[in-house]
């Protein structure tokens, strides 16, 4: 509970007769009953400010709005520029910053943010520190897990997880940024310690409609740093210096090709782990691939910017294992690797299937694809095209097909292909159905990819999500036998 005063001093508002309490902020016309503050924000689909006369009615006597509206009868506005800033802004103030009390990273990019934020969060617990992290595989405060329904969270759901971090001792977090929560303010107001840029590649133009919005909204991570913050980029993405020209934090880099602060050199990569060189100091790692390279490398800076001993560093990263649903693998009763991946982008989906032909060792590769559906339609046919690049065998199926009709998405992957690969393609609906077949088609020395859903234990088909996990359904299948 917090006083109007209090929530309206945030905002550098002031106003007669403030000192009432407020049980709740909310942005949900709904919700807002009693003794609320409504938030009117403009969304997608449905705009707040029409909705002022239903809050009202329900009780609410106080709104904050951003554009001129018919002001319900017994109801004060309160106007400001931007609503969803003030939102964040007024997240920040109910739950006392907390952020503040916390050594926050965040970690944007199109590739490469759930495992890198995974492995400073399981790095930093193994070195003694108590931690949150905010992921979209899952939220943790400490050891304990919480739901993730989103990369990053509303500025409220953000700020209560901060609260009950630093409540429980945590003293750093690890944090995935979205472009759409940079976009949408989502972040607004977090004082972070620091950020990293992982890439940035074809993503999410279903949302931001050019690549160019979508660079821009990557980039207005770094330039809300301030100066005391680190932004930490890899300079081998030719978009890595542009996300670091208008922060005022200070600027360090990373690359495997360019001269940077954190080099990396690749020595050995197999099945087996990896062995790479960073600033010339030897690295083994249980990861596996050029990709992971680079995680590793924005790991190893981000460590040693939060001032962990070089030497202590590398030890603990050592012992660092896969995250779920990132190249995971097996072999079967039959000798055959199955890997499962989350790669729903063009380059996740490249880099993952290079690395697979690294180790084919003139085995087939078989590639089990889909895209989700009411997303970047212009990234199917693309998907499919690399699939059949680097594959003996193309499987395409549903991903998560949400409301769009599953053999609709299928067509427009195999439009992607020429006209004799798509003969030579298999389309199959049911997903289940589809690791089968690529099971039968397979032997052993093969390697086979399921690839787009990674973590996820579930499909979402018409709305409703099905219980439905890649890892464990291909263990099922593939050691029937």
């Amino acid at each position: 509970m917090r006083t109007l005063e209090h929530l309206l001093k945030a905002l550098n508002l002031g106003g007669e007769n403030t000192h009432v309490e407020i049980d709740a902020v909310v942005f949900d016309s709904r919700l807002a009953i009693g003794r609320t503050l409504f938030v009117a924000i403009s969304g997608q689909n449905k705009d707040g400010h029409d909705f002022l006369q239903t809050a009202r009615d329900q009780g609410c006597l106080y709104a904050v709005v951003q554009q001129e509206c018919t002001c319900p009868q017994g109801m004060t506005l309160f106007p400001v520029k931007n609503t969803r800033e003030a939102l964040a802004t007024l997240a920040c103030a109910w739950y006392d910053n907390p952020s503040r009390a916390l050594k926050l990273v965040g970690v944007t990019g199109t590739n490469g943010k759930t495992t890198t934020t995974t492995l400073l969060y399981d790095l930093f617990c193994a070195l003694g520190y108590s931690c949150g992290l905010l992921s979209t595989v899952v939220n943790k405060i400490k050891d304990r897990d919480v739901v993730s329904t989103h990369t990053t969270p509303d500025p409220f759901a953000i700020n209560a997880l901060l609260y009950d971090m630093v409540q429980e001792g945590c003293t750093h977090c690890f944090m995935e940024v979205s472009s759409h929560a940079v976009h949408q303010n989502r972040i607004f107001g977090l004082a972070f310690t620091g950020g990293v840029f992982t890439n940035i590649t074809h993503d999410h133009l279903d949302y931001h409609k050019t690549f160019s919005e979508y660079i821009a909204a990557k980039k207005g991570f770094f330039d809300a740093l301030n100066s005391e913050a680190f932004a930490l980029l890899n300079i081998d993405d030719k978009n890595g210096p542009i996300m670091g020209q208008n922060t005022a934090a200070k600027r360090f880099s990373y690359a495997l090709n360019a001269v940077s602060d954190y080099k990396g050199l690749l020595i050995e990569n197999s099945l087996d782990g990896l062995v790479m060189k960073i600033n010339q100091t030897e690295l083994y790692s249980k990861l596996i691939g050029k990709f992971n390279a680079y995680n590793l490398l924005a790991v190893f800076g981000v460590g040693d910017l939060l001032g962990i001993e070089k030497i202590e560093l590398l030890r603990s990263m050592s012992s660092l294992g896969s995250v779920s649903g990132r190249f995971q693998f097996f072999k079967s009763n039959l000798g055959v690797t199955v890997v499962v991946d989350y790669a729903h982008t063009p380059d996740a989906l490249e880099n993952v299937l290079k690395t697979i032909a690294h180790f084919s060792n003139g085995g087939k590769v078989i590639t089990l694809v889909g895209c989700g559906g009411d997303r970047d339609k212009s990234k199917r046919p693309l998907m499919a095209r690399i699939a059949q690049n680097y594959s003996s065998q193309v499987i395409l199926t549903s991903d998560n097909p949400r409301t769009e009709n599953p053999s609709d998405i299928l067509q427009e992957m195999i439009e992607g292909l020429d006209p004799k690969s798509q003969v030579a393609a298999i389309a199959i609906e049911d997903r289940r159905y589809a690791i089968l077949t690529s099971s039968l088609l397979s032997k052993s020395g093969d390697i086979v990819l399921i690839a787009g859903k990674g973590h996820e234990n579930y499909q979402e088909i018409k709305g409703i999500k099905h219980p439905f996990d890649d890892f464990q359904v291909a263990q099922e299948i593939f050691n029937q036998n």
